[in-house]
């Protein structure tokens, strides 16, 4: 089974994000960029899958140029290939247009599966393998906490607040994985050494068959408006107990509507 494993790289998590002040979209230049964390899963998942079944894992991403660093991680953790789509004209992409130039990359890739994690760090959407199975007309298998493939079907264990349904489609299909679904690997020093050898494809706008007014901040359809600094935070208030501390804390949650 050959499987597309779609990455991102993101700001890291524990960074302090900020917005460009000329086009209002996410600062990626001035802060460390990882791979989104749902993806390691999703890159463990579909390595799984191969060692249990045969096939290929291809990492697919774009992003930037510095977003070669997240598709080398995913080499080093064993995927055989990389797709790196990268292309200014791509800057400021919203989720639809994202998800568009993902199904025309998905286009000169053969694949049987994509699996990617259900959301990312950075927007917390969570559309994008919806939007993604839409567009390519495959099947879609969401928050998947359990995979299993077999001739030509794909079944799920899909997470619920109530406990999980059992899901099953004919592949091709787009898969998402919640973090419940595998622990992933840590690449070995071989894997990091063997990563720098592994095919790496970059496609332009042009390569995909990317029509340039679909994508981008001007292909949009949606954008930042307005946005402003995070407020400071206040002094906190200070009780004293005299005996009374739990009926004036009860007071103060009544008052904030806390309780």
């Amino acid at each position: 089974m050959n499987i597309v494993v779609c990455v991102k790289q993101v700001p890291d998590t524990w960074a302090e994000k900020k917005l460009s002040d000329s086009d209002k979209t996410v600062d990626r230049e001035g802060v460390e960029g990882v791979m989104n964390e749902l993806d390691e899963y999703a890159v463990e998942e579909a390595l799984r899958i191969k060692e249990a079944s045969g096939g290929e894992v291809t990492v697919l991403t774009m992003g930037p140029e510095k977003a070669v660093e997240t598709i080398r991680k995913a080499l080093s953790m064993g995927a055989d290939q990389a797709v790196h789509l990268v292309d200014s004209g791509l800057h400021g992409s919203d989720a639809l247009t994202t998800s568009y130039a993902l199904a025309k990359a998905l286009e000169t890739i053969p694949h049987d599966l994509v699996i990617l994690g259900v959301e990312s760090t950075d927007a917390r959407m969570s559309v994008i393998p919806a939007m993604l199975a839409e567009r390519t007309g495959a099947a879609q298998l969401t928050f998947a906490r359990k995979v299993e493939v077999g001739d030509g079907t794909v079944k799920i264990e899909r997470q619920t607040d109530t406990g999980y349904d059992v899901v099953e489609a004919a592949t091709p299909a787009i898969v998402s994985v919640v973090e419940k679904i595998n622990e992933p690997r840590y690449p070995s020093f071989k894997g990091i050494m063997a990563a720098k050898k592994k095919p790496l494809t970059t496609l332009t706008l042009g390569d995909a068959g990317i029509e340039s007014e679909k994508v981008g901040l001007a292909g949009s359809g949606s954008s930042v408006a307005e946005f402003s600094a995070r407020p400071p935070k206040q002094a906190g208030q200070v009780v004293k107990d005299e005996g009374d501390g739990g009926s004036k804390l009860a007071e103060f949650l009544a008052s904030q509507k806390l309780v």
